[in-house]
């Protein structure tokens, strides 16, 4: 059965970066299942001084959790590194490698005094090289929410690609790449809660259906709630209420509207908001900066018919 899996997903990321790229990812895989022994057969496997790789320029993370590198520190020095890096050379650069998938394993190397690393040489694209460094984070899932939901989104802007080919390839199910990428729709200040913790993804995907979820995430984290208790509070804030005087409040917005809001928010990382007026309606569209904002404008001056392709996979 575990088998069965293993050659399933080689096949979803030969599909998704193309056999030469998905068999790097492959290679460092199969070097840490393998053992010592084993990985000698490895093609490009060797040995290399921390001191000729760099950090790689296209590494999806933020930042770097210091208490979680000092305590993978603490495990190199009792285990050694026991999945080798992936790096390219360095054009005009003999010698030098760039990293594209390891660079936690480098630091904590240097951590513990290490002077040589197992790495795995590849020669990648620079579009092969953002790829894989972006698939290879997705897979080992010790990515923060936010930098998985970008993860996606960069590889659905930037090579196309659907959400069930990237769930194919990373193991993940379509809805659960889908609930990711929303996760970029919200407010700013609440993608910062995210970020530091005080609030979970399973928090921020309850408040995504928030009419102020700015509002409700900081009574959230005022009253640590839990995700089912932050639910409940969003479920309240939405149930209808009588207006004043006791007229009966506005019917609920139309479910075909209220599905086609969501595909909307999903296809363009922004929350959408769609009010319907006599023959006509209003469609807005809610940004949480102006790096978001310059990412709508770009998905909607795309070629004609590229942004229903894309509402076609949600």
């Amino acid at each position: 059965m575990a088998e069965e899996k293993k050659k399933g997903l080689g096949r979803g990321l030969s599909a998704l970066l193309g056999d030469h790229a998905a068999s790097a990812i492959q290679a460092v895989t199969s070097a840490a299942q393998a053992g010592p022994e084993g990985a000698a057969a490895i093609k490009g496997l060797r040995t290399m001084p921390v001191g000729q790789l760099q950090p790689g320029k296209f590494q999806p993370r933020r930042s770097f959790d210091e208490d979680r590198i000092n305590d993978l520190v603490e495990s190199v020095r009792e285990k050694g590194i026991l999945q080798p890096l992936l790096v390219r050379p360095l054009p005009g650069q003999p010698g030098k490698f760039e990293i594209i998938a390891g660079e936690r394993r480098w630091r904590a190397a240097q951590g513990a005094k290490l002077h040589e690393v197992p790495v795995i040489v590849r020669d990648l694209s620079d579009r092969e090289a953002l790829e894989v460094a972006l698939v290879e984070n997705l897979q080992r899932q010790d990515l923060s929410p936010l930098e998985e939901a970008d993860g996606y989104r960069r590889l659905m802007d930037d090579f196309s690609h659907t959400q069930e080919e990237l769930a194919k390839a990373v193991g993940k199910s379509r809805s659960h790449v889908a609930n990711m990428i929303r996760l970029l729709a919200l407010p700013e200040p609440v993608k910062i809660m995210l970020e530091k913790g005080e609030l979970t993804a399973g928090h921020a995907r309850a408040l995504l259906t928030a009419a102020d979820p700015l509002r409700l995430s900081r009574d959230v984290v005022a009253r640590a709630l839990n995700v089912r208790q932050t639910e409940k509070l969003v479920n309240d804030e939405g149930k209808a209420k009588p207006s004043l005087g006791g007229r009966p409040a506005k019917p609920g917005k139309d479910a075909d509207i209220a599905a086609l809001e969501r595909d909307l928010t999903n296809s363009l990382g922004c929350k959408v908001s769609i009010r319907s007026l006599g023959k006509g309606g209003e469609l807005t569209i809610a940004y949480g900066s102006l790096e978001q904002l310059d990412d709508v404008l770009a998905r909607l001056s795309r070629a004609p018919g590229r942004v229903n392709d894309d509402l076609d996979e949600v």
